[in-house]
């Protein structure tokens, strides 16, 4: 599941939520009102951080290597590669290698 999944989901929940609540407030009419428990998680907490082999590759990206390059250098395939960019891509919300590779050295993954 890629960030924009992840998302995707956060936002229907909250949009079943606020339902909900309009639901329950219309039937609070004299009876008894129904326990609501608010979702109060940040979408960040629904991330996943970047594994220490996808940090080796992004690594690899920011010295100038390419997806065969870098799997050549840590004894993947170049498939193994390509997947390993694309979590990274999501895991970090960038739109490019060049943009993960600003997110990695802002957040200190890399040096």
């Amino acid at each position: 599941m890629d960030a924009a999944e992840r998302k995707e989901i956060l936002s229907r929940y909250i949009g079943h939520t606020r339902r909900f609540n309009e639901v329950a407030a219309r039937r609070s009419n004299g009876q008894q009102e129904a326990e609501v428990i608010p979702f109060s998680g940040p979408l960040r907490e629904l991330e996943q951080e970047p594994t220490a082999r996808e940090i080796e590759v992004l690594q690899l990206i920011s010295d100038g290597l390419v997806n065969r390059e870098i799997g050549q250098r840590l004894f993947l395939s170049e498939e193994t590669v390509k997947s390993h960019v694309r979590h990274l891509l999501a895991k970090l919300q960038a739109r490019s290698r060049a943009h993960a590779v600003a997110v990695g050295f802002r957040r200190g993954l890399i040096g």
